[in-house]
């Protein structure tokens, strides 16, 4: 396996700069006075204080910043908790292997529209991408990257991503136009599982048995596959007692006690002790057209623990959702992506991006 040096590939990165005559710079999407409160921000009190962590080392020993950058979508290594990406729009990939203390990008890759990130869990240098309609693999940590997937339709973009958890030869990808499409051999051939004429959105896969898929569309609800994809489930039914229940929105499974699953939609936020069977609806702050969850996270630690980001503000419960605490953002952007430590339940990612 190829090792991650980062001091090393940092002090390349720069210097291939310096002596190209070039430097760094983003696609910011908006005027030059835009404030730079985009990128990524860490907490290590489990969001009760943030910091803006957007820092790229240079020889010179002055920092550049991608502070300016939307995010697309941010990712951590299953094996490395100190191992971070961020897909950014229009401006490339993102990673750091010193828990966002510093960050290389992925010059290869190119200043593209990065729509979602998966590593390997058992080879941490395989990295899959998604950009448009093409989903891109590197096997050498970011330094090279190929495309192992290609949808003919330019209009259809590949929309989801997951890897399964127990045998990481298996890669789901998801399309805009409906389908959930399987590799079993890393990549190298795909064949397609279901078509279910509306948007994938996420595909989410039970840590507690690989066997049990999740698919959230975007506008009809979540379908449910318990042999691995072979067959599915419309879960349309068990939700139709919530108002804009089809309306996707966010699902994670808890991996800490038994499989506890958390849905966001248009409608709220609710929970399902039985796989999707049935779901209960958790009490939120504020009424629920107002809080649009644009994502989840649920503690490594306790399915009680409960977090999640709306356009301006990040709330927190620790009692299964019957109390909340919110904060207003440390960014004037939506919270777009939070991501938990999964060995260190305080340290919390959170990822911002301009939304109109």
């Amino acid at each position: 396996m190829l090792k991650r040096n980062f001091k090393l590939i940092a002090t390349g990165l720069a210097i291939a700069l310096l002596t190209g005559g070039c430097s760094i710079s983003f696609n910011t999407g908006g005027d030059s006075g835009t404030a730079a409160d985009g990128g990524v921000y860490r907490s290590l009190n489990k969001g009760n204080t943030w910091q803006q962590r957007v820092l790229i080392p240079t020889v010179s020993g002055r920092p550049r910043s991608f502070g300016s950058v939307d995010a697309s979508s941010l990712a951590l290594d299953p094996s490395d908790n100190k191992a971070i990406y961020l897909g950014s729009v229009e401006n490339g990939l993102f990673y750091s292997y010193d828990g966002a203390d510093n960050w290389q990008i992925a010059n290869s890759l190119g200043k593209v529209t990065v729509n979602n990130v998966a590593i390997d869990p058992s080879s941490k240098c395989i990295i899959y991408t998604t950009v448009g309609n093409k989903l891109f693999k590197s096997t050498d940590c970011n330094r090279s990257w190929v495309q192992t997937y290609f949808d003919n339709d330019l209009n259809v973009a590949i929309s989801a991503l997951a890897i399964d958890n127990f045998n990481a030869a298996i890669v789901y990808i998801g399309t805009s136009r409906g389908e959930i499409i399987k590799s079993g051999d890393r990549g190298s051939s795909w064949q397609t599982l279901n078509r279910f004429n509306n948007q994938v959105s996420k595909i989410v896969i039970s840590p507690a048995d690989s066997r049990v898929i999740f698919v959230g569309t975007k506008s009809k609800g979540i379908f449910r596959s318990s042999d691995g994809g072979n067959n599915w489930a419309d879960l349309s039914d068990k939700l139709k007692d919530f108002d804009e229940g089809s309306k996707f929105q966010d699902l994670v499974i808890s991996a800490a006690d038994k499989p506890v699953i958390f849905l966001a939609t248009r409608y709220g936020l609710l929970k399902s002790i039985d796989n999707g069977d049935s779901w209960k609806k958790i009490e939120l702050i504020t009424p629920e057209e107002k809080a649009t969850i644009n994502s989840l996270a649920v503690s490594p630690k306790s399915s009680e623990e409960i977090y999640y980001a709306t356009n301006t503000t990040f709330y927190r419960s620790v009692d299964g959702g019957q109390n909340w605490t919110a904060k207003k953002l440390p960014s004037s952007r939506a919270g777009w992506c939070l991501q938990i430590d999964p060995k260190n339940e305080n340290l919390l990612y959170l990822a911002v991006r301009k939304v109109k």
